[in-house]
């Protein structure tokens, strides 16, 4: 059969209109993006197909892309980001990286130059196949509006199959007019690895067999049911779950068999007992330097305990742990596989897993801290006005220790965080879950140098009444970074120093609801201002530089490098 047969009685769409319906029938209803001159054609087949596809247009594709990974988290969809050539991919970058890092499923589509400009260094022109080909799963260039079915299939598929992530598609202006009579593809089919009978009670009989097991729950593909399957089993099976990092919202923080987070800085009562453990069950997290605490617990490359490791891509299983039980399955069909198993009542586990849940307990109470406002009795006090499905997001630094610290996370997708240490993720993190979920509370905290990075996204949340409260925590500097500079370099302050606009009166300048807070006894009246409000609202919280984390201060760190230094000098 030829092509023209295969078009006859089809009637022909421009590529932009081609690419519109695919992105209708693989059930994308949202685009994220600032728009761009390569694309107009698109922009224009959106405008046609109101009631279908919206476009939020960003003030940074940063912000996009972050936002694309954001709804592609809440919904289980491939988000999608629209850019434009050169500069606009470029700044979308970031957020391609931190999906690829987060296993997100995301269909980045670039306005490309034109076919008969290629190879020129035309404006703006960037080679796309070699600049993402590290941090996607594929990267193609469409060069003809009849092959853009076809693309458009495979690139949904990819990014929904095995370890889901980013797939960018560069598309020629001149590709988005040009007229083809192609037929629409059905919706892509997710295609994931299942585990043998065999497999699961292999990871049954490992945990029955075991007196001191620990579950670390993280990774792609889970949903709601599979972490009330999980719930169900841990505690049939009196099982110890942890979680990775920023995966806190996998398993119900007031779960008898919680035992806290391995995030960064993780405490060290919950590594102290990942060392005791006999058994170790990686359930759909990768064994990264975040979750193993810098590659040391375990230590690889094959640990002391046994390794049941399963993971949707079998290329993450071997790569740093030798698994003595591999699995390639998805972790939500192995833990509505496991919830079916009968599980034998040991003693030994009982007491284990309830030791476990105390050392967390313990942790929660937060310590006084420095200055005039603290952070843990601001966590405190807004956890206790929101509901369990409220959505938490943030971005990267120390700030983000009271959320991960003294928040109690009880339901799946709760909680958007950067795997990847983004900053600049919270913001647009937020305005997307508004979106996304009009009717649930949003609380997006961002530090002062994180706000900073895409706190323009403030105008996006106004143009659209996103109901997002956006909690800035300035503390003048860039916290994370003074921290361990502090550790290597005492007293030596250098470029970490940060001069800051007045937030609550920026916020205000956007037509927002703004206050700043700088006193614990204000904290009640200054929330319940904010949490009434029904658009997009802002409090900030100014907070002593001493208070650097939730469990040390700026001075005692460096009291203890500088003791460290005149230790090594000789003599």
């Amino acid at each position: 059969m030829t092509e023209a047969d295969r078009g006859a009685g089809i009637k022909a769409r421009s590529g932009a209109e081609i690419i519109a319906d695919a992105l209708v029938a693989n059930g994308a209803d949202t685009l994220f993006g600032v728009p761009g001159e390569s694309f107009l054609g698109l922009l224009d087949a959106i405008h046609g197909r109101a009631g279908l596809l919206r476009f939020i247009a960003c003030r940074q594709e940063g912000g996009a892309a972050f936002m694309a990974d954001a709804h592609a988290k809440l919904t289980g969809r491939p988000g999608v980001c629209v850019v434009t050539r050169g500069p606009g991919a470029c700044n979308a970058s970031i957020g391609i990286h931190t999906a690829f890092q987060d296993s997100t499923p995301m269909i980045v589509l670039i306005g490309q130059v034109a076919r008969d400009q290629r190879e020129r260094e035309a404006f703006q022109e960037v080679e796309f196949r070699h600049m993402f080909a590290p941090m996607a799963k594929w990267v193609a260039e469409i060069d003809s509006a009849a092959r853009l079915p076809e693309h458009l299939s495979h690139a949904f598929h990819l990014a929904q199959s095995g370890r889901p992530g980013p797939v960018v598609l560069a598309i020629p202006e001149d590709v988005f007019a040009e007229m083809a009579a192609v037929a629409d593809l059905p919706p892509a089919r997710r295609i994931a690895a299942a585990a043998a009978p065999r497999d699961i009670a292999a990871i049954r009989d490992a945990i029955a067999a075991a007196e001191r097991p620990i579950c670390i729950l993280g990774g792609p593909g889970w949903n709601a049911e599979a972490k009330a399957a999980f719930e169900g089993f841990a505690a049939r099976a009196d099982l110890p779950v942890v979680t990775s990092l920023r995966c806190q919202d996998y398993f119900d923080n007031h779960h008898p068999c919680y035992g806290g987070d391995l995030g960064i800085g993780a405490h060290p009562g919950i590594v102290a007992r990942l060392r005791e453990s006999d058994l170790l069950v990686v359930l759909g997290a990768r064994l990264g330097e975040m979750t193993t605490q810098g590659y040391a617990v375990p230590e690889p490359p094959r640990s002391a305990q046994r390794l049941v490791h399963i993971h949707p891509d079998g290329d993450e299983l071997g790569r740093v742990y030798y698994p003595d039980l591999p699995v390639v399955a998805a972790s939500a069909d192995v833990a509505q596989a496991l919830a079916a198993q009968e599980m034998p009542q040991s003693a030994a586990r009982a007491a284990w897993r309830a030791e476990g849940h105390a050392i967390y307990e313990r942790l929660l109470a937060p310590l006084p801290q420095p200055g005039a406002l603290d952070m843990g009795v601001f966590l405190a006090e807004l956890a206790a006005r929101l509901d369990p499905d409220a959505i938490i997001a943030n971005g990267a630094g120390n700030y983000t220790g009271w959320v991960h610290k003294h928040y109690r996370f009880r339901r799946y997708r709760t909680q958007l965080a950067p795997t990847n240490g983004a900053m600049g993720y919270g913001v647009p993190a937020g305005v997307a879950a508004a979106l996304v979920a009009p009717g649930r509370r949003v609380v997006a905290f961002a530090g002062d140098g994180c706000f900073q990075m895409n706190g323009q996204e403030l105008g996006t949340a106004v143009q659209h009444g996103a109901r997002v409260l956006f909690v800035v925590v300035n503390n003048g500097s860039y916290g994370t970074i003074r921290m361990h500079q502090e550790r290597a370099f005492p007293g030596r302050v250098s470029g970490t120093d940060l001069v800051n606009p007045d937030f609550a009166a920026l916020a205000r300048a956007y037509g927002m609801h703004a206050e700043t807070l700088t006193r614990t006894a204000d904290i009640a009246q200054v929330l319940a201002h904010a949490l009434a409000v029904e658009g997009p609202a802002l409090i900030e919280a100014r907070v002593d530089p001493e208070a650097i984390t939730t469990r040390t201060t700026l001075s005692a760190i460096r009291t203890a490098a500088l003791a460290a230094q005149a230790a090594r000098r000789p003599g």
